[in-house]
């Protein structure tokens, strides 16, 4: 279900107290009061669309980085909330993301299994040894999509969920995601911005499975492409 004439958000899935919502890249999940984010987005359609102005509530279980697009699920009560919550940490969430890494991905399919750490103080993680101190074992699962002049066209799936896995683990087996400077890349993806936070990567959470919090049916949601990826061509592969 789309919100109706709405540029601003576009909701993939509302049952009950449940809904996804389509986040674009370039806005972040959550931010402090007076800067705009996905929360922000979703309480005012709440309250334009319901016609009230209290501050109701909204549980947000999982995040997205800014810099990345795809399906985002929230909540609007508590019991709701914890229970999303709870499938998070127990990895029973089938998360699959589309991603355009630099250069060819020889391999059909395959899976990355590495040890990596979050450093200290940075908005960053690394790759280290198993017997680093802090490291942590990531598994990933790839497929290749399609193959261009510049990129692989890869779909991930997270075994783990590590801090900047993803991007991480690409740019370490060679293949940085497109327009992800921070690990690497030198390719731009999206809209020019002097401001490096407000850079797009092209990382897209396309599949987000759960059960839903209250009836327990199993959801399967596919987040539609938006901005460059479609200028990219890819929805006709």
């Amino acid at each position: 279900m789309t919100s109706p004439a709405s540029t601003e958000l576009t909701i993939l899935y509302e049952q009950g107290p449940c809904l996804v919502v389509l986040k674009p890249a370039g806005v972040l999940t959550q931010a402090p009061p007076g800067i705009d984010s996905m929360e922000v987005r979703i309480r005012r359609f709440l309250q334009q669309r319901e016609g009230k102005q209290h501050n109701l509530y909204l549980g947000v279980p999982h995040r997205l980085y800014r810099s990345v697009s795809g399906a985002l699920v929230v909540a609007r009560h508590v019991r709701a909330a914890r229970r999303l919550a709870e499938q998070f940490e127990q990895r029973t969430i089938d998360k699959r993301y589309w991603c355009l890494v630099e250069g060819q991905v020889e391999a059909e399919r395959g899976t990355w299994v590495d040890f990596m750490r979050k450093v200290a103080d940075q908005p960053r993680s690394e790759i280290v040894a198993e017997s680093e101190s802090e490291a942590r074992e990531a598994i990933l699962h790839f497929e290749v999509k399609s193959r261009r002049d510049r990129y692989t066209w890869l779909e991930i799936q997270l075994e783990t969920g590590r801090t900047h896995q993803i991007r991480l683990q690409a740019s370490h087996h060679g293949h940085p995601i497109l327009g992800d400077a921070m690990y690497g890349s030198r390719c731009s993806f999206g809209p020019a911005s002097e401001d490096p936070r407000e850079h797009w990567i092209a990382l897209h959470a396309r599949y987000l499975g759960f059960r839903d919090p209250m009836t327990k049916e199993p959801v399967l949601i596919e987040a539609p492409l938006t901005g460059q990826w479609l200028e990219e061509n890819l929805s006709s592969i």
